[in-house]
Formats: structure tokens, sequence, C-alpha cells
């Protein structure tokens, strides 16, 4: 039987400061602008590209300066109600609301024009390819979009080996390659597997190495298969 460490390293908090910018600058200073009132904004690309980390960041500028923020994705249960005196109302993942969040998000645009609040939506494509209503659709292209582009490699590296150092980790190249070549480059998958990595070698008291890193993903490889053959048992 494994030990199973404590978890000693918290996530690190979204912010604007650790947010690696890449080919996102005009995004990233048109957020740092934003001001109670105007127009919503739709952040919109693939997994990973760091729209959620935005969305966080910027109701952590907003909370700061004392302003209040409300947050809404495909996991907030309904009914959505616009609070009050709220001035950042954030959407995260519209492409994933179904059919009576996507109601409850419009009515949130209706209820607040003019009111002085601002709207930041998130989605996987831009408003006009929203698989969403149309009048949603249609308020989530009235203002500016800001296609958000994935970290190149050479950016993908640093971020990994900065959240390595906060852990107190020595993360060889050898191991870098080794994931940014086996697996999808979707960041917050590879934070994860990282996580996942870091609480491998406490367990085994061993260093963070390439060898190390395919201990444990055979060990979770042999751990889903032990999951579908319980699952697949009969009951006796």
């Amino acid at each position: 039987m494994r030990q199973i460490p404590l978890t000693l390293f918290a996530p690190p908090a979204h912010s604007f400061d650790n947010f690696l910018t890449g080919a996102n600058a005009e995004a990233l200073a048109y957020l740092m602008g934003l001001m109670p009132g105007d127009p919503p904004v739709l952040l919109w690309g693939p997994t990973g590209a760091g729209k959620t980390h935005l969305l966080q960041a910027l109701a952590e500028r907003w909370q700061a300066a004392g302003q209040r923020v409300a947050w809404y994705d495909a996991d907030t249960p309904l009914p959505w109600e616009l609070p009050a005196h709220e001035s950042l109302l954030l959407l995260d993942d519209c492409q994933r609301f179904d059919a009576g969040q996507q109601h409850a998000a419009f009515a949130l645009f209706v209820q607040s024009a003019g009111q002085g609040y601002t709207v930041v939506a998130t989605a996987d494509a831009p408003a006009v390819d929203l698989a969403v209503r149309e009048d949603l659709r249609t308020r989530l292209g009235w203002g500016p979009g800001f296609q958000l582009s994935p970290l190149r490699e050479a950016e993908m590296r640093a971020v990994l080996r900065r959240e390595a150092d906060r852990r107190g980790l020595l993360l060889g190249d050898d191991v870098l390659s080794y994931l940014l070549t086996r697996f999808e480059r979707n960041l917050k998958g590879l934070m994860a597997l990282l996580e996942r990595l870091d609480e491998f070698a406490l367990s085994a008291k061993r260093a963070l190495t390439l060898p190390l890193l395919k201990a444990m993903l055979a060990d979770e490889t042999d751990g889903k298969a032990g999951d579908k053959k319980t699952d697949s048992d009969p009951i006796l």
C-alpha cells in the first residue's frame, strides 16, 4: 500500500501577474483596463488557452478594488439571479450551457443592461459559431471579442518550470520533453499531471525523473483497469 502524502502546496492563484501572455497581449491589456458599465466581452479559444485563468484573474482584480463579482458556469445550479449591486458578471464556458442555463444567461444580459454591470464571457468559438440560442449569441457578440491562442512550446515549458519551481521540484528537460510530446498541449491538463507527479514523487520518496513519470502513468493505467474490472464483476 502506497502512502498518501499531505498536500503541501495550494494551487497557484490565477492572477494577471502569473498569466503568461504569449500572443494574447491585446486581450490582457483590454481586460486590465476594463471598467464598470463597459460593453460585454467574449474571450474564445480552445481548452487550455487561458480563458478561465483570465476570468479568475479579473475577479481577483475587481474584488481587490472593493467591487463585487458574480460567477456563472455550467456547474452553477439554477435559478441564476442578478445579484444586487454587482459590477462584474462572469459567464464561463458558454458552449456548455444547457437550455435552461442559456435562458438564464440571456436574462442576466437583459436585466443588467444599462445598470452599470459588466459582462465577460468565455467560449470555445466566436459568438457567430456558438451552438446557443440566437438571442444569447447576439448578446455575446455585442461587444469586443478576443481569440486566445494556446502557448507555444517554449512558453509552455516556461510555465511548467515555474510551477515546478514553486513546488520545489527539479523538472529535467527529459521529463518536460516527454510531457510535451506524449500528451496534448493543454496547459490545464499538463498542470494537473504535474500536480499528480509531485504527489507520486512525495509518496514514493523519489526524485522527479522520467522513470518515475512512467511508473506513475503505469500505476494509473493499472488502477483504471482494476476499477473497470470491479465495475463489471457480478454482484453476489
